[in-house]
């Protein structure tokens, strides 16, 4: 790098082919004819102005002969000849040697080349520094630079416009470089000379430079500004590559031209340059052959060889390398490749694709101009592939990502003053169903991703574009990344709601394109002015339709281009089939728990997803399968609804593998997929699950299904394989998303089924072994008999179960039997007992094999039976399952009934064990005959008695034998209904057989039965029969009833009705007893006493004796009917006698009333139930006897009944008489008595009267609507509107859902705005508390309502809308219309006030909330200024006028113009009240001096004959300037009279003008004078001196005259020198300017650290004076985390603020009056609060008439409401008190006269005006209760109150005593009775004094005041010290030391050039521009606070300065300070604005 910056190390210094004279020009000649040349430079000095002789120097210094033909050409190929030789050869030049122009290079050369920045480096060195990255990596923006370099060097490419950027990080080919290289059309050396030049951009490349765009024409205008017209400023490709690298080599190569020219600029060569005191700023640029990379020796770059073999087919070129890549910027271009080219890819987007974009989904795409930009980025690393892409294939850059998902578009154009216009375009990004299509950045997501989403978490969706502005801002078709626009008022959401859903503003994205004539920085980072010019009111919109503008309302057309794109491109979920409201548990945040809406159905995209349908996820980790349960949807809805997302829970597929459920939100789930497809993925999960077992038998001893098999046969070994439907073998369940994969075992079980139950013999786990099966080993031990069940069941490894997912796992069933073998031995089974005589019994046997176990008898074998004493015999033996003995029979003796034990033998033959014995009990056999005694046959029995008989039961044998249910029976013939014996002989077998007596009816002689005895159940038993003679009975047989009328005695029978009196007695009645032979039997005592009646509990036994029964008393109802019964009883019989009483009606007594149906009617109805009336007795009962005649004596009567439409008809049926037509006058509602009368009879009936139907509504609690209703506009009315339904005579009807309503007029507002409103069941309906917004004036609000299709009688509310006094609606300012405004004077005083709707000026505002803004207004041409100045309120000094606000002293612009001020008023923190704009012309001030229009560069002229060289000044404008330096004195005409003098008074040789002339006169009109000065030829003067050239004005009409203006020059005798010299004047004059404007920046700098130092040390002062003052409030702050504690701390205490607000208390319930002019303070009630709750009820109560009182300030206001009311309001102004004669506030209690206590009261006395507290109009309140109270004291009792007035009166009057229990003393002494009592709170109705904040609240705020003050302390006190640290810090910098360093080297330069010319070191330059005072950085002593601002005022203009500037200013400041122009700094005392 360094040999071709600075030549090898190992060159030769060049050679001087000739020595160096004064005045020579020295050229470098390089030989290049001829290989063996030179390759050396050569070095010629030549004085001469002669090609010829220059040509003839070249022959003769390198020996060339002059017959040989070469040409001398530049580095760039132009060969010197005659013509041309002044203008190429310069001093310094390089040249050629060659023998043709075209020849090619046959050695490299190299060029010196000179690059000072230019003179803009320092200029406009105060603009951004470059890489300001606003959280982003800036390297991709520092490559776009060159990019930006490669696009315009390609813009006339006709082919492909190539650019390619590799990254070189292979570390075998060297070092890491960036290259970035064009086929564009490369550079000429003069060209890379001028790249080199630091800040020499496109325009300024004129004169001496060579432009590398020559010839810069602006393009034309093409779509989006896509010109190619990038690469502006001479400053971002150094700036870049030095971001980028330590070093750049720039190679290029011109077309048409043979040689590449290289350059090499490197921070290490610099260095070495400052370190060797060489010039930095030179160089050399080495000229080679293309492909010559002979001079690459290092192996640090090695890849440049690469690169340069490249150039060898290229026509033009140009290419950067940089090397000494810093690391960071490395790993970044590595790690994050995507990133920074999708970057790059945003940024050149419309280069790349052309004017509409990548438009990915368009079918065609247009042929467009800009497919052949070809940018291509190349990363090659070692070892790996190289990673290559191209920027037209990414496709996820932002404007892509933009442009794809956008539905629609909409373009417009702004055109903004002068030539600016901005083509736009905002596209609309549609939600789909679950959500929004606005692209993310998906580098820099703003959300997450939905792959992220947690299943179970709940997102609430934000707006689509979040926080992002909607405008990204392209200039000249390039992205400028840091600047985007917000949005425009017209597209901006509006404060109402518009056509669209407020959500539609967040679905737009856009883009603006500017043309060049908007400013941007040089980096092209940001807009300098683009917001502002758009945002002008003068910038007109226009919509691009078609291609066509078209000017139109934009906010219109971009509203319903809005609205149409929501209607057509927006799709929501629409959720069905509600299932009602649910809480989930599941959800972690409680807060989103509930309420969550049920569903059941949805329909998606055209789909509907229900209940049960089979879907799949997509998105999920992992994905599910499964069937739709519900669907959720977070909120309280009902019915179908639109949204945009919800959640869905399904239940997973296949259950049997997952039983569970999962909730994933709906937008996961995959509409693509068919249920087909789910259905087969289900299918195959099942398909993997175990299906069945195979089952081999590898050492036989097979078990077949349902074998019979003999105990003891073995069961062979089993091989076992579970199988799958597939019929793999597996032995692991499938492994699932959910879990691992479990192990399989096989489980073998042989069950044996055994009537008690199933009992499991055997149990064994078989494992698989991998290399082995499963296995089980022979079974040998099955014994048991029984059926069998060997079962195979595959379980969970670990827990054994045999269902996996609630589904059985495979099984095998072997079901068995095992049977018994061949009988072996023999037992008896169980014999049946019992064993009797004659009767055949079994004897079962049980065989057995050789196991025990049952088994068959297989032969014939016969038995042998042997018992001792018995004769035995069988009938059969059975063989089968059950081998019997059948039919044995056993007879013989058996002397008891309970049987006798004998042994029984059993013998079979044949088998091994053949003989059982065993015992068995015979018992005496079944009856065979029945023996009875007595023995007689005839037998004498009386009727009614019974007889027994002796019988006993034998067997065969002749055994009294039993058996069970050996029942004897007897049964008697001979007559009816004769008893039945019978008699158990079960048990003995013997027994007396008796039962009931013997009874015949009606017996009157001796009868003869028969009785036969038998056993019914043994048949085989013989009955026996006897002959019986019954005898009639003695005993009572019959019971008879008689009714003794008079000597009549009438038979009562048995059941007999007798009907008789209701209410009546029977008397006289009798009875008689007969036995059977109808004797009549004698009533005894002991008879008597068996003789009962149901009708009285008591009876007379003497009465009965006699035969006589008690009376009978009749029911008094004919309903009750009595039931008599008489009743004997005794051991023989139960007789009985029965008859009812049935009553019959009475006379008529009584009427009855009864109502049929409801008993209500409505007000005006009849009543639609029935009254029937009924006659009856005295006891009620309904009188049979009457007729339709007694219709004519019934009567009705009632309050308020209406008897026109009354009728009585009669019932034939129900004999009563019906009522209809029941109804009532208006009258009162509620319950109403009717009276019936009927003779002398009466009822009465009670009806429930209620409303009639709803004819009409009326106003609850609003009793003075004829009257209008006073409400402040924009205010609520007093109390809520509540509305009753009422029938036509007001009565309240309970009508429910009447649907009301509100009219109004089109100027009346309410909010909330008019909605239907319906009645509760009791018929009202309240429309809440409304606001009303309407005009001033009466305005009418009309109820509506109808009910049955009828429409109601509504009211009508007639509000008086007053203005509001307290809502500000404009400002009004006053000041001086006639005033001038001179620059830099000061304005007149503005005086502003802030008018209400009331047109009153509003007082009580602060100052601070009232600014004034001025800023200077917009001319066409001229651009508009950014900044705005902002004036703050002037304090008030005596001006009594409240409510005014006053500017005063406000300083007038320096600066000529036309201004525009506003005043403006913030209201709250979102809206400001403006004034109209008041324009103001700045007229330039009073004139002062004479100045040119621009500082003209010092002349050096001599007395020659070359006029040039004589010339002083030419076409010199001066003008008139007022102190600011503002054009004035347009209207003055004078002269101008220009003369020169010397500095040296004594020196008389002064130069004379042409025409030897001392003075020369100017005419001056207009303000200016033109001015040409030439020196005479031969003027006299000295040679080398300086003289000043004086232009005095003479303009008579001044007052004061101008001061002169000089200009020094140098006067020379001799060209030569003058030539010389003027060139050292002109470097003189740069470095003045120079030094000028830094000695400026370093006095801006050391004031700002002055000011910052002192903003230290008072927020450290205003902190520790806080914190003390905390203390005092007993808190102490942590030394660390201060502000966290200090916010949990204010937090802490608003919450226990906050908790005191809630505490319930006092408050007043009175409405307030409406307070519509500022003149109203309000009700009495409402203006004090009181703590105590006592003193607060006695006070309220004392001053009971006065608390509904208004309070007014003026008369007028209190007349203006008593006329609004109609004077039922009472008023009192408080101007017409007579002040005087009111209470001293301060006047001490009575009982202390002159500072001493007369005596010592009791009961706490205190005036009760000192217990109030005011909240606001404290002066006017004191007024108004020092009136009321007076001197009125609260003292706390009766007996304390006389006690003090005693005292009091001894010394002084005594004022009112109020006591804290309620009572009044008043002040004549007077007290008691219920108006000297007060009542209870509770019936104040609640006229009472509110209770004021608690004390803790007034603590609380004051704490909390003071922390959020101590916080803003501490942040201030951090960002003052951070800023004062980064003053500091920069300070330090290498870029300011260096900058001192270049001052101190300009200011050596600058005195040495003096010297040079022979000059008087003069600072007349340096000290205009240096009006501050310099000041030192280090330890400044801190100046009063007064003093720092007037300074600070000197170095900022008027326009800019409101208070302290802020760092953001003081940067700003410094960079105005770097930017003035030259043309400023001549004489300018002041400085002005950049």
């Amino acid at each position: 790098m360094a040999a071709a910056a600075g030549g090898s190390r190992g060159a030769r210094r060049p050679v001087l082919l000739t020595p160096r004279g004064s005045g020579d020009r020295t050229v470098f000649l390089f030989d290049r004819r001829r290989e063996q040349a030179d390759p050396d430079e050569k070095v010629l000095s030549y004085g001469k102005d002669n090609y010829r002789g220059f040509r003839s120097a070249i022959c003769q210094a390198f020996g060339i002969a002059t017959d040989e033909t070469f040409v001398i050409t530049t580095t760039n190929r132009k060969k010197i000849t005659e013509d041309n030789f002044s203008e190429l050869v310069q001093d310094g030049v390089t040249l050629y040697l060659l023998q043709s122009v075209d020849q090619m290079l046959l050695s490299a050369t190299k060029e010196r080349i000179d690059f000072l920045p230019h003179y803009d480096t320092l200029v406009k060195s105060g603009m951004y520094e470059y890489y300001a990255s606003e959280g982003q990596n800036p390297l991709p923006f520092a490559l776009a630079e060159l990019i930006d370099n490669s696009l315009s060097a390609t813009c006339r490419n006709t082919g492909i416009r190539s650019i390619q950027i590799k990254l070189l990080f292979d570390d075998s080919q060297g070092k890491p470089a960036v290259a970035v290289i064009d086929n564009g059309r490369g550079m000429t050396s003069k060209q890379l000379n001028n790249w080199a030049v630091y800040r020499l951009s496109k325009f300024t490349r004129q004169g001496d430079f060579e432009s590398d765009h020559s010839g810069y024409v602006r393009p034309l205008p093409v779509p989006r500004s896509l010109n190619s017209d990038i690469s502006y400023f001479g400053v971002g490709g150094k700036q870049a590559v030095f971001f980028v690298g330590q070093s750049a080599r720039m190679i290029s190569k011109p077309a048409d031209s043979q040689d590449v020219h290289e350059l090499v600029l490197s921070k290490e060569d610099f260095e070495k340059k400052e370190k060797n005191k060489e010039a930095i700023y030179s160089g050399y640029i080495r000229n080679r052959k293309p492909s010559d990379s002979t001079h690459i020796t290092s192996d640090d770059e090695r890849f440049l060889h690469n690169l340069i073999l490249e150039e060898r087919d290229k026509e033009s070129f140009t290419a950067v390398v940089i090397t000494g890549v810093q690391p960071d910027h490395m790993q970044y271009l590595k790690n994050y490749f995507h990133l920074w080219t999708r970057q790059l890819a945003h940024i050149y987007h419309y280069y790349i694709h052309g004017p509409k974009g990548n438009e990915t989904n368009a079918v065609t795409k247009d042929i467009s101009p800009f497919n052949n930009i070809d940018i291509q980025i190349s990363m090659f690393e070692k070892g790996k592939v190289p990673k290559i892409v191209n920027l037209r294939e990414i496709k996820d850059d932002m404007q892509t990502l933009y442009i794809n998902t956008a539905a629609d578009s909409f373009e417009f154009k702004a055109h903004v003053d002068g030539e600016g216009i901005v083509e736009g375009i905002i596209r609309y990004h549609p939600f789909l169903y679950d959500k929004e299509t606005y692209p993310d950045d998906p580098c820099f997501p703003s959300k997450l991703n939905d792959d992220d989403d947690d299943e179970d978490c709940f997102i609430v969706e934000k707006g689509a574009r979040g926080k992002r502005p909607i405008f990204e801002c392209f200039w000249n078709g390039r992205l400028i990344p840091y600047t985007t626009v917000e949005d425009f008022e017209w597209c901006a959401p509006p404060k109402k709601r518009g056509l669209a859903p407020i959500e539609c503003y967040n679905r737009i994205s856009g883009a603006l394109f500017t043309n060049d004539k908007f400013q941007v920085s040089t980096n092209k980072l940001t807009f300098m002015d683009l917001e502002l010019k758009l945002k002008d009111k003068n910038t007109l919109f226009t919509r691009i339709f078609n291609g066509q503008e078209q000017r139109m309302k934009i906010d219109r057309e971009f509203a319903l281009w809005l609205k149409d794109c929501h209607e057509k491109y927006d799709k929501q979920i629409k959720f069905t089939v509600f299932k009602g409201i649910t809480t989930r548990t599941d959800l972690p945040s409680k807060r989103m728990q509930s309420p969550w809406t049920m569903y059941a159905a949805i329909e998606w995209d055209g789909k509907t997803y229900k209940t049960g349908q089979l879907v799949k996820t997509v998105k999920t980790l992992p994905i599910f399968y499964g069937s739709i349960e519900k669907f959720f949807l977070y909120g309280d809805h009902d019915g179908d609804i639109f949204a945009t997302g919800g959640e869905v829970q399904i239940a997973l597929e296949p259950q049997a593998l997952y039983a569970e459920m999962k909730t994933i939100p709906i937008s996961k789930l995959d509409r693509t997929v068919s249920d087909k497809a789910v259905k087969k993925y289900i299918e195959d999960e099942m398909a993997r699950l175990p299906d069945k077992l195979s089952v081999t038998w590898p050492e036989g001893d097979e078990l077949l299904p349902n074998e019979t098999r003999f105990a003891g046969t073995p069961i062979g070994a089993l091989r076992i394989e579970i199988l799958n439907k597939k019929g793999e073998a597996m032995q692991k369940l499938p492994g699932t998303s959910h879990g691992g994969s479990k192990k399989l075992l096989v489980e073998l079980k042989v069950i044996l089924h055994s009537p008690t139950g199933n009992k499991e013999i055997i149990s064994h786990i078989s494992q698989h072994g991998g290399k082995w099966p499963y296995w089980f080993k022979k079974m040998e031990n099955l014994q048991k008999l029984g059926n069998y069940t060997l079962k195979l069941q595959v379980v969970l490894n670990e827990s054994n179960a045999d269902t996996y997912a609630g589904r059985p796992l495979p099984s095998k069933i072997f079901k068995f039997t095992i049977i018994e073998g061949k009988p072996e031995k023999f037992s008896v089974g169980l014999l049946e007992l019992p064993f009797r005589v004659g009767v055949p019994f079994n004897i079962p046997l049980e065989l057995q094999d050789e196991f025990g176990h049952a088994t068959q008898l297989t032969t014939d074998i016969k038995p042998i039976l042997e018992a001792s004493g018995l004769t035995l015999q069988y009938e059969e033996i059975t063989a089968g399952t059950k081998c019997i003995i059948k039919g044995v029979t056993a007879k013989g003796c058996i002397n008891s009934c309970q049987g006798k034990n004998f042994n029984l033998k059993v013998t079979l033959p044949g088998l091994k064990e053949d003989t059982q014995i065993f015992k068995i009990r015979l018992q005496p056999g079944p009856p065979r005959q029945l023996k009875v005694k007595p023995d007689s046959e005839i037998l004498k029995i009386e009727n009614g008695t019974a007889f027994p008989f002796q019988v006993e039961v034998l067997d065969e044998s002749g055994n009294i034998t039993a058996q069970p249910k050996l029942i004897v029976h007897c049964k008697f013939l001979g007559a009816s209904n004769l008893p039945v014996y019978s008699v158990d002989c079960s048990n003995a077998g013997t027994n007396i057989l008796t039962g009931p007596v013997i009874h015949v009816q009606n017996i009157k002689k001796d009868q003869i039965l028969k009785a036969r005895i038998e056993i019914l159940s043994c048949k085989d038993v013989p009955p026996v029969e006897k002959i019986i003679k019954l005898l009639p009975s003695s005993h009572v047989a019959r019971l008879q009833v008689l009714s003794m009328d008079g000597q009549k005695a009438i038979q009562i029978k048995h059941q007999d009705e007798i009907n008789w009196v209701a209410g009546d007695v029977m008397h006289n009645l009798i009875f008689q007893m007969y036995d059977e032979g109808e004797r009549e039997i004698h009533i005894t005592p002991a008879v008597a006493e068996k003789i009962k009646v149901n009708w009285t509990p008591r009876i007379n036994r003497e009465q009965l004796i006699q035969g006589l029964l008690p009376d009978v008393k009749v029911p008094t109802s004919v309903k009750d009917v009595r039931y008599c019964l008489i009743t004997y009883l005794d051991d023989h019989v139960s007789l009985e006698s029965a008859f009812t009483v049935r009553p019959l009606p009475d006379e008529p007594k009584h009427i009855k009333c009864k109502l049929k149906g409801p008993n209500t009617l409505q007000m005006g109805e009849e009543l639609q139930s029935e009254i029937d009336v009924m006659i009856t007795d005295q006891y009620g009962n309904q009188v049979q006897t009457v007729t339709s005649a007694c219709v004519n004596s019934l009567g009705v009567s009632g309050p308020g009944l209406d008897k026109s439409n009354l009728k009585i008809t009669w019932q034939e049926s129900t004999l009563t008489m019906r009522v209809k037509g029941i109804r009532f006058k208006p009258c009162l509602l509620g319950s109403k008595e009717l009276c019936f009368a009927w003779r002398e009879f009466s009822d009465f009936l009670r009806v429930n009267l209620t409303a009639g139907s709803p004819a009409k509504l009326q106003f609850v609690d609003w009793p003075e609507l004829e009257k209008p209703v006073a409400v402040i506009n924009g205010r609520e009315l007093q109390k809520p509107l509540i509305v009753q339904l009422c029938d036509q005579w007001g009565n309240p009807s309970p009508e429910p859902n009447v649907k009301i309503s509100l009219t109004k007029g089109n100027n009346l507002k309410i909010v909330p705005s008019n909605q239907q409103h319906k009645t509760d069941e009791n018929g009202r309906a309240n429309l809440g508390v409304i606001s009303i917004h309407a005009p001033r004036g009466e305005h009418t609000l009309q109820l509506k309502a109808s009910y049955n299709k009828t429409t109601l009688d509504c009211p009508i509310i007639t509000l008086n809308v007053l203005p509001d006094p307290e809502k500000p609606v404009c400002l009004n300012v006053k000041y001086d219309k006639n005033a001038s405004f001179p620059a830099g004077g000061t304005f007149p005083d503005f005086m502003v006030s802030v008018l209400s709707e009331d047109d009153n000026i509003i007082k009580n505002i602060n100052p601070a909330r009232i600014s004034m803004k001025m800023w200077e207004a917009q001319s066409s041409g001229t651009r508009t200024p950014i900044d705005v100045t902002t004036f703050s309120c002037s304090k008030v000094k005596d001006d009594k006028e409240d409510g005014f606000f006053y500017f005063r002293d406000k300083v007038v612009p320096e600066r000529v113009g036309t201004y525009s001020i506003q005043f403006t008023f913030a209201m709250d923190k979102t809206n400001v009240l403006s004034s109209d704009q008041i324009i103001v012309e700045v007229v330039p001030n009073d004139p002062v001096r004479l100045l040119p229009d621009s500082l003209p560069a010092t002349p050096a002229v001599s007395n020659v004959r070359t006029l040039a060289s004589r010339t002083l000044v030419k076409d010199l404008y001066l003008h008139v300037m007022d102190e600011y330096n503002n054009h004035t004195g347009i209207d003055l005409v004078g002269r101008i009279i220009a003369k020169i003098k010397s500095p040296n008074e004594d020196d008389i040789e002064i130069p004379q003008f042409q025409g030897k002339v001392s003075t020369i006169e100017f005419p001056f009109d207009r303000g200016s004078a033109e001015i040409n000065l030439v020196l005479a030829e031969n003027s006299p003067g000295r040679d080398s001196t300086e003289y000043i050239l004086v232009f005095e004005p003479d303009l008579p009409a001044l007052k004061k005259p101008l001061e002169p203006y000089r200009l020094s020059f140098m006067f020379y005798n001799d060209f030569k020198k003058q030539q010389q010299m003027a060139t050292l004047t002109k470097e003189r004059d740069q470095l003045s300017q120079s030094i000028g404007v830094y000695r400026n920046w370093f006095d801006t700098t050391n004031q700002l650290v002055t000011e910052m130092k002192c903003q230290v040390k008072e927020a450290e002062t205003r902190e520790t004076h806080l914190k003390n003052e905390l203390k005092k409030h007993q808190i102490e702050l942590p030394q660390t985390d201060t502000l966290q504690y200090v916010d949990s701390l204010i937090k802490k205490k608003m919450s226990d603020q906050e908790g005191v607000v809630k505490q319930p208390r006092r408050t007043c319930t009175l409405p307030n009056y409406p307070k519509g002019n500022q003149d109203i303070l309000g009700k009495i009630a409402h203006l004090a609060q009181i703590e105590d709750n006592e003193a607060a009820k006695v006070i309220s109560w004392h001053l009971a008439s006065d608390m509904d009182c208004v309070v007014t300030l003026t008369t007028e206001a209190a007349r203006s409401i008593f006329d609004e009311t109609q004077g039922r309001q009472q008023v009192l102004p408080l101007d017409s008190i007579y002040k005087k004669t009111l209470p001293d506030w301060n006047r001490p209690l009575p009982h202390l006269r002159n500072g001493r206590i007369c005596f010592r009261p009791i009961g706490n006395p205190v005036f009760a005006r000192d217990l109030l507290t005011f909240p606001d109009n404290v002066e006017h309140c004191q007024t108004v209760f020092g009136m009321l109270l007076g001197d009125t004291i609260i003292i706390d009792n009766l007996d304390a109150a006389n006690h003090y007035r005693k005292e009091v009166v001894k010394i002084t009057h005594c004022p009112t005593l109020l006591t804290r229990e309620g009572d009044r003393i008043r002040s004549n002494g007077k007290f008691g009775g219920l108006q000297n009592k007060a009542p209870p709170m509770d019936k104040l109705r609640g006229m009472v004094f509110g209770a004021p904040m608690p004390k803790l609240y007034s603590t609380f705020s004051g704490q909390i005041d003071l922390l959020q003050q101590y916080r803003a302390a501490v942040v201030k006190l951090d960002n003052v010290n951070k800023d004062l640290d980064l003053q500091l810090q920069s300070l330090n910098t290498p870029e300011v030391q260096q900058k001192k360093q270049e001052l101190a080297k300009q200011e050596k330069s600058l005195k040495l050039i003096e010297q040079k010319l022979g000059m008087t070191p003069s600072d007349r330059v340096t000290e205009s521009l240096l009006q501050p005072i310099m000041l030192d950085i280090s330890d400044t002593p801190i100046p009063p606070k007064r003093m720092r601002r007037e300074t600070v005022k000197k170095l900022y203009s008027s326009e800019e300065w409101v208070s302290s500037p802020t760092k953001k200013q003081q940067q700003q400041q410094q960079q105005q300070q770097l930017q003035i122009s030259p043309s400023e700094l001549n004489g300018t005392p002041r400085k002005r604005k950049a």
